[in-house]
């Protein structure tokens, strides 16, 4: 069977319920991700992995292709994940922290034959990684998520946020900055002196030359400071450090296999029911 999404959707589409438990199976991973990223709790991430799953295999007839199966799918665990965030707000219980899980996950997958000095690092690394994406206000964190951790295109996430793309932009760059302060005492290199008045504003402007929106001149004139002024260089390199650990060390989050479990039986009743 031709296993590529679209072929698995028109499938489903059309009652096959094996392409339809290999579609979600494929994206269930994603989902959990971006529910422990944003909403900080594991048992509320299977939560919306659940739900989204639900509403996924509930309305997979309906769902006319105008997207990605991947945007479809973020932006309805997005939704789960802003009902979640609501009722929290008015819980009794503080928020979870993902230290622990992050350490354990980490431990979990570190490579056998890596050196404990190395082991100790990355998992340092990702621990720091976590608290800085973890402390950005969900707004902000959304969006550095989708863009700089899954890869997302600007034009992938504004239809997933419903903003503009240069919403999505303006976040962005305000979140990349604010992880890049954060990681800034792991980063090698790091800047110590205060930048000239003269020098620009090296951060912002390296942010929006990736999201092409800087001129050709302004950014020759960018790359002409940054060879004669060593300080805004290791300032700009400390930001593709940010985002390079972003794509390459945060922690993958896998699927627990009790929380898939429980996920099939819950996918399992709620479409017997809706029968």
């Amino acid at each position: 069977m031709d296993d590529t999404d679209d072929a698995l959707l028109q499938a489903a589409k059309g009652g096959d319920s094996a392409a339809l438990d290999a579609l979600l199976e494929r994206y269930q991973n994603q989902v959990y991700r971006f529910g422990m990223r944003m909403c900080r709790d594991p048992e509320d991430a299977k939560d919306v992995l659940q739900e989204t799953l639900i509403a996924t295999a509930r309305g997979v007839r309906d769902f006319r292709g105008a997207s990605s199966i991947s945007t479809w799918l973020y932006s309805i665990a997005r939704s789960f994940c802003i009902k979640k965030r609501r009722r929290s707000k008015f819980a009794p219980e503080p928020e979870r922290s993902l230290n622990t899980e992050v350490g354990e996950q980490v431990s979990a997958i570190a490579d056998s034959a890596m050196q404990p000095e190395e082991a100790a690092a990355g998992r340092q690394i990702q621990e720091a990684l976590e608290r800085a994406i973890g402390s950005l206000e969900p707004m902000y964190r959304e969006v550095l998520v989708l863009r700089d951790v899954e890869g997302l295109s600007a034009k992938e996430v504004s239809e997933i946020l419903e903003i503009s793309v240069q919403a999505v932009k303006s976040r962005l760059h305000r979140a990349r900055i604010a992880v890049r302060n954060d990681m800034l005492p792991l980063l090698q290199d790091e800047p110590s002196d205060s930048p000239l008045p003269s020098c620009p504003d090296v951060l912002a402007l390296f942010s929006q030359h990736l999201e092409d929106e800087i001129s050709r001149e302004t950014c020759q004139k960018m790359e002409q400071h940054l060879e004669s002024c060593a300080r805004c260089r290791t300032t700009c390199d400390s930001l593709k450090q940010s985002l390079a650990m972003c794509r390459t060390a945060a922690p993958n989050f896998p699927v627990p296999e009790a929380v898939q479990a429980a996920v099939r039986v819950a996918l399992g009743e709620a479409l017997a029911g809706s029968d």
